[in-house]
């Protein structure tokens, strides 16, 4: 079974219901953009329109037979999980984008969704997490800034979700917002370029120094787009850890998070598999954003690896994870 571990998904019922349920959250405000929708967000700036390849179905499917992609995990759209509205329409908020994605998994079985959790609240975000699990699905994917620009995942008030998503074994994948909190990388495309890379390294360095990802080793956390430079740094985040034994180990967390493939080198892919082993990396592709690897199987056949080690970054380990 060949799995993408790493893609999108806004379903087209859940864009319908967003526009007929628009009264029940005063707090988003919704900016037409032709057929398509933008979201405003408790007064702030609006986000970029659902872009048709989101929403795509057919395209999908024709996109994954053509790469040979038997099955493919499902987040959100990271501009519209909502984690800074108020926590009462931010609940209802991750509700509906669940309901949708749980239809279209049930109604295209080669889709594994992940839910949508309200982070703006530790204890809320726990309780649609288990509901979630209770509805199917396998974990969440969350975004590496909750309740905003500059909000941190070790915020003491998510340790209840962090204790959620250890008790059911959710899959995490951790995953970069659109607001990377350095203005600097807003010219020259390095938005995505960089700043996707500098904002998940920076909110994964703080759960190993927080102690969380060992603490809450059940879960399987996915550290995004290769690890985020993590197996680089990891010489400065150790030197940095014996000169404070407080912190949390960085090494324990490299070798108890998962990757996906998403590094556009093989030498890099090589270099991740050479600090973590092979056995902790799945094919990804963050379908269907250009920045992502559009031909994600290519990057895993051109790189030095075992057929079995192959069999097990294509999806034998995504498999395993998820319990398909």
């Amino acid at each position: 079974m060949i799995i993408d571990c790493h893609a999108h998904l806004v379903p087209p019922t859940l864009i319908e219901a967003i526009r007929s349920q628009a009264a029940k959250f005063p707090s988003v405000r919704l900016v037409e953009e032709g057929a398509s929708l933008g979201f405003a967000f408790s007064g702030g700036k609006p986000t970029r329109p659902v872009s048709k390849p989101l929403s795509d179905l057919a395209g999908r499917l024709k996109w994954m037979d053509e790469q040979k992609v038997d099955r493919q995990v499902v987040g959100g759209w990271l501009d519209m999980f909502g984690n800074d509205l108020p926590v009462s329409e931010g609940v209802e908020w991750s509700r509906l984008i669940n309901a949708h994605l749980a239809q279209a998994g049930k109604d295209e079985p080669r889709f594994v969704p992940l839910a949508c959790v309200p982070l703006q609240d530790g204890k809320l975000a726990a309780e649609v997490l288990r509901e979630a699990h209770g509805q199917g699905f396998r974990g969440a994917m969350i975004g590496t800034q909750p309740k905003g620009k500059g909000g941190v995942l070790d915020d003491p008030t998510l340790v209840p979700f962090w204790e959620a998503a250890h008790e059911l074994g959710s899959m995490i994948f951790i995953h970069p917002v659109f607001e990377s909190g350095d203005d600097r990388v807003h010219d020259y495309g390095m938005a995505n370029a960089v700043g996707r890379i500098t904002d998940t390294l920076i909110a994964l360095s703080r759960l190993i120094y927080a102690g969380h990802v060992t603490r809450y080793d059940k879960a399987k956390i996915i550290a995004g787009i290769g690890g985020a430079a993590l197996p680089y740094i990891i010489g400065r985040l150790r030197r940095n850890y014996s000169l404070d034994k407080t912190l949390g180990d960085p090494d324990a967390a490299l070798a108890t998070f998962y990757y996906d493939t998403i590094l556009q080198d093989t030498r890099a892919l090589r270099y991740l598999a050479d600090v973590v082993g092979p056995e902790r990396i799945m094919m990804g592709s963050d379908m269907p954003f250009p920045i992502g690897d559009l031909a994600p199987l290519n990057i895993v056949s051109e790189t030095s690896f075992s057929d079995a080690e192959r069999a097990s970054i294509n999806g034998g380990l995504a498999q395993r994870l998820l319990g398909l």
